[in-house]
């Protein structure tokens, strides 16, 4: 008999980084059965030279070795990163590992992520403040990866100009991350589940004008890779699949607890590990994570790299924000537009704006499912220019959109809803 009064099982966070890592050290085996060790190796090495302006898929770059083998290896090392500085393993920490795992697999890399977590850990050494309380943001912030690769590789530049320009816009950009993200914040007051998104995204909207301006310009590229569903999706399903099994071996509520969770409106922050269990959470992860990868099959979309990435994001935050109740109705708002609009659902920008657009389910948990819808369709339109502001050089396009969505659909459903509760509690004459 399921008892869910006793308090659910928390993992320690040692724990906690140790099923990231056995779910990294997975994709990189899957990726050296795909690719075979020599194959995986020469993919790596294309993906560590290549300009990564969005949208550059690992998988058609490197094949689906060398890009698992990235993203794999870029998690030990952003887990052990977590270890070494003591930084807590929360709900947010994990989904920043998945995104770290999915983001890998699209524009982060080896090589162009250090001097951005540079930046941070020297704002952290002038603050006098531990460096473990902005590891999460050094990682998230990473999204600014592809602006190091578009300059140490730049055709314009000879390497005694790329290699310190690089490095230097790379840090400074990693130095104001801290700051910047905690005051936009306020901007969309938790509404959108990625502020790291927005945050970048401004950045960037300052940073490509200046690189303009001193005739350094960004080349966006459409590297897109079809025809890997079938070698891909069978590891996603399987790794998802597993998730609620070992949620039930560490809480065997783990199902049972799924109705307070799915109470929760996912206003960030919102740690749901720390509210509800690493059972929980886990089998809501691969609840998530299951939707997400039908969503894209039953569309007809392509299973690729950023595709990929953009499933991780939404499974890792079952942790900080999501849960199928509050993501459904933005998915749905993003699938009418596809579906009744100019585009079509299986598009590559409609199946990213409907994953990655989730970011926006706070607004379906707080204030209902029309809500959810509204903020999906305006979502799936904003998203579509704000590639033509950031040059493509943020991999967290749809994040800075849904800032905005937030930022301008939040307030007014607010104050509607305020509104209903003071005239229903008006006096009657």
């Amino acid at each position: 008999m399921n008892d869910l009064t006793a308090a659910p099982r928390r993992l320690s966070g040692g724990a906690r980084l140790l099923l990231v890592c056995a779910l990294a050290a997975g994709f990189i085996g899957w990726g050296l059965w795909l690719s075979g060790p020599e194959g995986s190796r020469d993919g790596l090495l294309a993906i560590l030279a290549a300009r990564d302006t969005l949208i550059t898929d690992y998988v058609e770059m490197g094949g689906p070795g060398g890009a698992f083998l990235n993203a794999g290896l870029l998690v030990l090392i952003a887990a052990a990163v977590f270890r070494l500085s003591g930084a807590a393993v929360s709900g947010g920490a994990v989904a920043c590992l998945f995104l770290v795992l999915g983001a890998g697999l699209f524009g982060k890399n080896l090589v162009n992520v250090w001097p951005i977590l540079l930046g941070t850990a020297l704002y952290a050494q002038w603050t006098r403040v531990p460096f473990a309380s902005h590891v999460a943001t050094a990682f998230f912030g990473c999204a600014l990866a592809p602006v190091v690769s578009e300059l140490l590789f730049s055709s314009h530049l000879e390497l005694w100009q790329s290699f310190p320009l690089a490095m230097g816009t790379g840090v400074a950009a990693g130095f104001v991350l801290p700051p910047v993200a905690a005051q936009l914040f306020n901007a969309h007051a938790g509404m959108s589940l990625y502020n790291m998104g927005f945050t970048v995204g401004i950045l960037g909207s300052v940073l490509v004008p200046l690189l303009l301006f001193y005739g350094v310009a960004p080349e966006p590229v459409f590297i897109w890779s079809t025809g890997y569903t079938r070698q891909i999706a069978p590891l996603l399903l399987a790794a998802f699949a597993a998730m609620p099994v070992i949620g039930l071996a560490i809480d065997r509520n783990a199902l049972s607890r799924q109705r307070a969770l799915l109470a929760e409106t996912g206003r960030a922050p919102a740690d749901f590990l720390a509210a509800h269990g690493d059972g929980a959470i886990l089998a809501s992860m691969g609840l998530l994570g299951l939707a997400a990868t039908g969503y894209v099959l039953a569309v007809g979309g392509d299973i690729n790299g950023p595709v990929t990435g953009a499933i991780l994001s939404v499974a890792g935050f079952g942790g900080f924000g999501k849960h199928l109740r509050n993501i459904l109705p933005v998915a749905a708002g993003v699938w009418l537009v596809a579906t009744f609009g100019p585009s079509s659902p299986e598009r590559p920008e409609m199946v990213l704006a409907a994953l990655f657009g989730t970011a926006l389910a706070p607004m379906a948990g707080c204030f209902g499912w029309a809500w959810g819808l509204a903020a999906g369709a305006c979502l799936a339109a904003v998203t579509q220019s704000v590639g033509l502001i950031l040059g493509g050089l943020s991999l967290y396009g749809t994040g800075f959109a849904a800032g905005f969505v937030a930022a301008i659909l939040g307030p007014v459903a607010q104050a509607l809803k305020d509104s209903r509760a003071q005239r229903a509690a008006a006096p009657r004459l």
